[in-house]
């Protein structure tokens, strides 16, 4: 693999990544037994439709044979097209005559199971991306009902997972309380032991939505690995996915080794994105003191164990006003600036809203989070830095390259 190219597994994902596939009813067989997908595929007017529905349920995961992740997107303009069945294995092929094995992310037995109270655990807070269990039981984001002088939410731009809606009963989660429901917090802890039991699980994240407070979003963070650790007892590493913490609250996670990373998303960098894309994040913590706190974070948790989730191409957003050159030139000085505070990024790849799907706006995402990972891999190689898989694996990246592109250089060398 020179500089200028992705390895070959990663560049099938960022094409897979982009282009979806097509519904076939294979694909839609194989959600009866894989992992669900959040979004249904739902058909286009005219599309050949094999099912009768205006929406059916597909896989949420796929995986090459070298193990690469990938989310599976659809799309009724793709050249891609799965094929097989769960006995004699499935396939993914391409309109230009590429065949490749794949597989889907099974459904674990644990998620059509039940708490002591009759409680589904597939709703007790507990989700898998490959071998990561995320553990998410105050999902409600504060952000999303605060508001700007001029009305509008100060939620992440981004972002439509954190709204507080009927979820949060699920949990008894508490708007403005920092307190974990016993309720809730026991069926996680149920949950967990059985996926736990199940095995394939490598790590652990926590994460949760934000609260205007933070120190009391830190007091939360605290409850929740607690209550993570009384199950896991330490067997397997576990990140804290929270907002940024003031240095009280980082003590109390670090001291009493209740994590072994942190992930403070920062999501963009420039205080003017920041300001922009994450209006909430800017208010009541500020672009400056989150930077502290990474820094603080790396001053406790050491090198390879703090991270930072960034949105990449929220930037080409029509009122950024960037081209994909300005846009990855900036994000690979992001990168810079976070090595050097002791902070790891990590890129996840945004996908646009509000129906902008123009194959001109896809072309230059593309463009740009390829030259960004490229840019950024460099960076990676200069400095001798890799993801710690005790915080993200190939296995469960599965809308980031970088583990892609560290296995492949590792393997090369």
């Amino acid at each position: 693999m020179s500089d200028a190219e992705l390895p070959a597994s990663a560049r099938l994902k960022v094409e897979l990544m982009f282009e979806g596939v097509r519904y076939s009813p294979a694909l839609g067989a194989a959600s009866e037994h894989a992992f669900p997908n959040f979004y249904p595929y739902r058909f286009r007017p005219g599309e050949p439709n094999p099912s009768g529905r205006d929406k059916v349920a597909i896989p949420y995961l796929m995986t090459l044979r070298d193990g690469t992740l990938i989310r599976v997107k659809g799309s009724a303009d793709s050249p891609w097209r799965v094929e097989g069945d769960r006995t004699v294995g499935y396939r993914i092929e391409s309109d230009d005559g590429r065949s490749l094995p794949i597989a889907f992310e099974p459904l674990p037995a644990w998620m059509q199971g039940k708490t002591d109270d009759g409680f589904p655990m597939a709703q007790a807070g507990v989700s898998l991306h490959g071998d990561m269990a995320v553990i998410n039981i105050a999902p409600g984001c504060e952000y999303f009902l605060s508001r700007a002088q001029d009305g509008d939410s100060l939620r992440c731009t981004f972002c439509a997972y954190g709204a507080p809606n009927e979820r949060i009963k699920h949990f008894e989660q508490r708007i403005g309380e920092a307190g974990l429901a016993s309720i809730a917090v026991s069926r996680m802890q149920q949950t967990l032991t059985a996926a736990l039991d199940e095995g394939g699980i490598r790590h652990i994240y926590l994460v949760g939505g934000s609260m205007t407070d933070w120190d009391q979003e830190g007091a939360r963070f605290i409850a929740l690995a607690g209550a993570v650790q009384q199950v896991n007892d330490h067997r397997l590493p576990v990140a804290c996915g929270s907002g940024a913490l003031p240095e009280a609250r980082l003590d109390r996670l670090h001291g009493d080794g209740l994590v072994d990373q942190i992930c403070f998303n920062l999501e963009v960098w420039s205080e003017a994105l920041f300001a922009r894309v994450c209006p909430g994040k800017q208010r009541y913590v500020g672009y400056d003191r989150w930077l502290r706190a990474l820094e603080q974070a790396a001053s406790r948790f050491g090198r390879g164990n703090v991270y930072s989730a960034m949105v990449a191409g929220i930037e080409l957003e029509p009122e950024h006003e960037m081209t994909w050159e300005q846009a990855a030139a900036l994000g690979v000085d992001g990168a810079v600036q976070l090595l050097n505070r002791g902070a790891i990024p990590v890129y996840s790849l945004y996908w646009p809203t509000g129906g902008r799907d123009h194959p001109d706006y896809f072309s230059r995402l593309q463009h740009y989070f390829e030259a960004l990972n490229l840019g950024y891999a460099r960076i990676r190689r200069e400095r001798g830095i890799r993801i710690s898989e005790r915080f993200l694996t190939h296995r469960s990246a599965y809308m980031q390259l970088e583990c892609d592109i560290d296995r492949a250089e590792v393997a090369g060398a």
